[in-house]
Parts: C-alpha cells; structure tokens; sequence
C-alpha cells in the first residue's frame, strides 16, 4: 500500500489512478472538508485518513502498514500575502513527511518537486532559439528570478535530502508546468480557461510544459524501480506560449490570444494588479514574479529520465486535443442548482 499525499490536487488525483489501475492500494491524507471532484470516479476506491501534512500525529497514523509514499502536497502562491503560508505546507509539511517516514521504515519516498526549485540563474538568455538550459545538475544559486514558490520548493528538497542522508530511500521529480483535466480555476489547468475566455494577450516567453498522465507515469516507474537517491526532470518539451494558446484555442474553436505583451507592458500589469488587490482583497492574477519569468526562455530537458526509464511523452498535440475536449465536455454538462 502507498500513501499519497495531496490526492486531491491535479497532479495527485492522477497519481491515485494510476496506481489504482496497476492493482495497487492506495490510503490518501486529506483536511476536513477537501475538495475531492477531481478524484470523484475513483473515491471510494481509496482509503482515505483525515489529516494534514503539518500534524505530526495523523501523518504517523497515516503511515501505518504502508509501505511506499508519494508527497504530492503542496501550496502553489506567488501572492506576497501567502508567503508564511507557502515555506510553512512547502518546507515544514514535507520535514513532517521525511521525518514521519524515517520513523515508520518506508522503503520508499517519491518527493513531486518542481523545475523551479532547480533555480534559475541570474544570466538567462534572451533569444528563444537559444534558451537557458537547466537539467538535474544545476546549482541553486540566489536570483532575482527566483520566485518564493521556487525557495520553498528548493528547501522542501533540501529536506528529502536530508532524509536520504540518513537513510531513506527516496526519488525527486520535478515536473515543468503541468497540463492535465483539472479545475481550470486554478493551477495551471487555467491556462486553458484563459483561451476559453478569448483574452487577448499572450506574453512572449518559453513555456515547458508536461502532461499529468506522463508525470504520474513516471512516479510509477520510479516506485517500481531500483533507482533511489536521485531526481529527475519531468518534462514533455518546450513551446512559445504563443503556439500553446493558438493549439488551445484549435482545438476549443476558439480565437488565439493575438497581441504579445512586452516586458514594459508585464511590469505595468503587475503593479496595477497589486494595486487592485489592495481594494478587491481577491489574489492578483499577475504578480511582480509571474509577469518576469512569463518573458523568459528556459529549457528543462528530461534526458536522464528518458535514458533511464527508456521513457517516452505523450505529444504537445495530442495532450492539448484529450485536455480541450474533456474540459469543454465538462463545461457544457448540465450545471445542478
């Protein structure tokens, strides 16, 4: 049996399918009250624990007669309000995890990561044909570019590590954006609520990107496998955003977003976000951090998992035509009063 945490996110909800389809049971830690919609079809399938990441208490229980861990549980912010919040799930939630999985004797824990806790450095390169390459072997190292999502992401690893210095055997992944059919009112699933809504921008960055159904793939292969001590880059490829939004919209017979947002035009948006946000007290849709890196080009190259698992991705194409075509099926169902 395996415990996953953060089952109910996108990213965990298909982690919970997939080892479910493999025959393999699955005992999931949720809070009083989660939203459990995207894990509705397979719910009663999973042994569910009522708990959080930050007790102690009911992780210990959790984890009692499981024998492997998936942490998927995170909080994805770039609001400068939610930042206590943000190193406390992020760092102090996965120090709990590690320690808790010390004490039980788990003989294995896969640690969801993220390309951002990778660091980017301070030089990155302008010319989209010439992007910044960043893979496994990348020093972290302090910059500008570094959002807060990215250091708490970066110190939670620094945890497993410390785990595995001690003698649990663990693998970290670190996905790029991931697409897959979730809520599109948040995580990155918005992405395709924004060409939905035929918004008119686009920004003029690189955008490496990873469908749900690969990075859960690659969670089960690595569970299954021998490999422990290492991370591994979990990426499907690279695109303009442009071309992203333009498939999007292809497929949702939509109208592309049509203008590109200049650097000037990023920073204006932002502050005026954090302007209206002072009023509104809603999150800011753009914030200082999101509308810099929107503009930057960065490559993640997942060769050592490749090479490694022998490992092949589902195509930019036929990840964006499953995603379109679920999620306009979804929104065109009845709505319930």
């Amino acid at each position: 049996m395996i415990l996953l945490t953060g089952a109910n996110g996108l990213i965990g909800s298909f982690i919970a399918k997939k080892f479910l389809a493999e025959g393999i049971s699955v005992r999931a830690i949720r809070r009083a009250g989660s939203d459990l919609s995207l894990v509705q079809d397979v719910e009663s399938e999973i042994e569910w624990v009522e708990g959080d990441v930050l007790d102690v208490s009911s992780l210990e229980i959790a984890l009692q007669d499981c024998t492997q861990v998936v942490h998927a549980a995170a909080m994805v912010s770039f609001s400068p309000k939610e930042k206590a919040k943000l190193y406390q799930v992020n760092v102090e939630g996965t120090a709990n995890v590690v320690n808790a999985c010390l004490h039980a004797g788990i003989q294995k824990l896969a640690y969801i990561s993220s390309v951002a806790a990778l660091g980017r450095p301070a030089q990155q390169s302008t010319n989209p044909d010439r992007p910044t390459v960043v893979n496994e072997n990348q020093k972290w190292e302090d910059s500008p570019l570094n959002s807060h999502y990215a250091i708490s992401k970066y110190q939670a690893e620094l945890e497993v590590w410390r785990g595995i210095s001690e003698g649990l055997p663990a693998v970290i992944v670190n996905p790029s954006v991931v697409i897959g059919e979730g809520d599109w009112h948040r995580s990155s699933t918005a992405l395709f609520k924004y060409v939905y809504d035929e918004k008119p921008f686009y920004t003029n960055g690189t955008l490496n990107y990873v469908d749900v159904l690969d990075v859960a793939e690659a969670i089960y292969q690595l569970l299954q496998s021998d490999i422990q001590d290492e991370r591994f880059i979990v990426s499907g490829g690279k695109t303009s955003y442009k071309h992203f939004f333009e498939l999007i919209a292809q497929y949702m017979g939509k109208n592309a977003p049509r203008y590109g947002v200049t650097p000037m035009l990023a920073e204006v948006a932002w502050r005026w976000e954090a302007f209206k946000a002072v009023f509104t007290q809603k999150q800011p849709l753009v914030t200082k951090e999101t509308a810099r890196t929107s503009q930057l080009h960065f490559f993640y190259p997942s060769t050592k998992l490749e090479q490694s698992l022998n490992f092949q991705f589902h195509s930019l194409e036929a990840s964006v035509q499953r995603i379109a075509e679920q999620l306009l099926k979804v929104e065109q169902e009845p709505k319930t009063v």
